[in-house]
């Protein structure tokens, strides 16, 4: 716990100092008129319910009050990040109902993968949107809304966006963690750490793709604690040796850290092959992983505690879901406080973890460069 202290003084430090020296006060706030975002199911705002099946009940009922295709009792990051800028929250591109573009839109499914993988939805969840088809796409989005809106009448353009836009929005990634439970799942260390250079180079080949088309301004998400999920903890036999000290698996954590060091490392490289990009790399990791240590000082119960599901004597059934157990119907509810967990469903986050960790990243304090969100257009 001492280790968590020390290292949240030392971020909180270096971003003050790091502001100020790139003379913050002196940088005008970026006029993002549009965000696109590119992802899997931590940033889905609907798209996988629109492409598979709707996200149920009790999907949504802290904030909308509803199930709106998120895996959450509310908002997520993106929408905390939406928000912030003053923006609606983001419509997903394969959306047909009610949907607006104006201000960006969502190509995040959940599921997806950066590396397309030989897996299905149906066999493990894995969606076949992976990253390069998001980009293909938002390609497609853009030359479509442009060939639209220039040959409507202005009524008709108020759900599309502006052609002058593009070149303007913050474009996020928030993708990765399911290629990482997919390296897990085939229990092959050396296989995967050979295959995560291609997989963080196919990441740069889709900024390179935007950058191309037009694309200047990006903010990149690593990948959280994936040992630290609760549903990582509850399916297994677990020896206490495997853990460290906030009770997460050490191995599981360790192919997140070793994704995140090569990613940053290509961000890194991205800004030397895209002089004229604004690159972003943002450590949800860390702003993460200082949640859970910190659980019970900020206001939550015990960070492996699941609020929407059932998990007692060895019986999993997950959120939303009815089994029947010996005679006996089980339906996996939610807890009655949500916003005291930060675990929604063992795999996903409460809108209180979200909300918590959104206001950490969106100020710059684990950002690199440590500019906050809306300064995020302007090179350091």
């Amino acid at each position: 716990m001492e280790n968590v202290k020390v290292f949240s003084i030392i971020i909180a430090v270096f971003s003050v100092l790091s502001v100020e020296s790139v003379g913050l006060k002196d940088l005008k706030t970026c006029n993002f008129g549009a965000v696109y975002n590119f992802g899997d199911s931590n940033s889905d705002t609907g798209g996988g319910s629109a492409a598979f099946w709707p996200a149920g009940k009790p999907c949504g009922e802290t904030f909308f009050g509803r199930p709106v295709g998120r895996g959450c009792d509310g908002r997520l990051i993106i929408d905390f990040i939406a928000e912030h800028l003053g923006l609606p929250h983001l419509s997903p591109y394969l959306d047909s109902i009610g949907t607006s573009f104006r201000y960006g839109a969502n190509f995040a499914i959940g599921g997806s993968t950066i590396r397309p993988q030989n897996e299905s939805m149906s066999l493990n969840g894995v969606s076949p949107f992976s990253l390069d088809i998001q980009i293909v796409q938002f390609d497609q989005f853009k030359d479509r809304t442009g060939h639209f809106y220039n040959r409507s009448f202005p009524r008709h353009r108020r759900n599309l966006p502006r052609p002058e836009d593009f070149s303007k929005a913050l474009y996020i990634f928030d993708i990765g963690q399911n290629d990482i439970a997919a390296g897990l799942r085939k229990k092959n260390d050396s296989a995967f750490h050979a295959s995560v250079p291609d997989i963080v180079d196919q990441l740069a080949k889709a900024v390179q793709n935007l950058y191309e088309h037009g694309a200047r301004t990006f903010w990149v998400h690593n990948t959280g604690p994936i040992g630290c999920l609760p549903v990582s903890l509850h399916y297994h036999d677990i020896k206490p040796e495997e853990l460290d000290e906030q009770g997460c698996l050490k191995a599981q954590n360790a192919y997140s850290m070793e994704f995140n060091r090569q990613l940053k490392a290509r961000v890194i490289k991205l800004r030397e092959e895209l002089p004229h990009a604004a690159l972003t790399y943002v450590d949800i990791y860390a702003a993460k992983y200082e949640l859970i240590g910190n659980a019970k000082k900020q206001g939550f119960v015990e960070a492996a505690n699941i609020c929407c599901g059932f998990h007692e004597d060895e019986i999993q059934v997950y959120c939303g879901h009815k089994q029947n157990i010996n005679g006996t119907e089980i339906y996996a509810g939610s807890c009655e406080n949500p916003s005291d967990f930060i675990s929604w469903d063992g795999v996903h986050y409460t809108e209180a973890a979200n909300r918590w960790v959104a206001h950490r990243i969106i100020n710059g304090s684990f950002s690199d460069p440590p500019l906050p969100i809306k300064h995020a257009c302007h090179k350091p």
